[in-house]
């Protein structure tokens, strides 16, 4: 019974804290499944772009043009 509660412990905190990646990670960033669709396809347009002096505006011109 000694030797049983020493694995049992181990086992259930490695059961609990597992080896995959976690689900919600921070960096992800604000990425959509709609995001992931298009980068996925090759038609991916960032969200922002720059302006001129750094601030990041929405990338409107880019993500309603046409795309041909």
């Amino acid at each position: 019974m000694r030797r049983i509660r020493p694995f049992l412990l181990v086992l259930s905190v490695l059961a609990l804290t597992g080896c995959a990646r976690t689900l919600f990670t921070r960096d992800q960033g604000q990425t959509t499944q709609f995001d992931t669709y298009e980068l996925m396809r090759g038609d991916y347009v960032p969200r922002t772009v720059p302006d001129v002096f750094g601030t990041p505006q929405p990338a409107l011109r880019a993500r309603l043009g046409s795309r041909d």
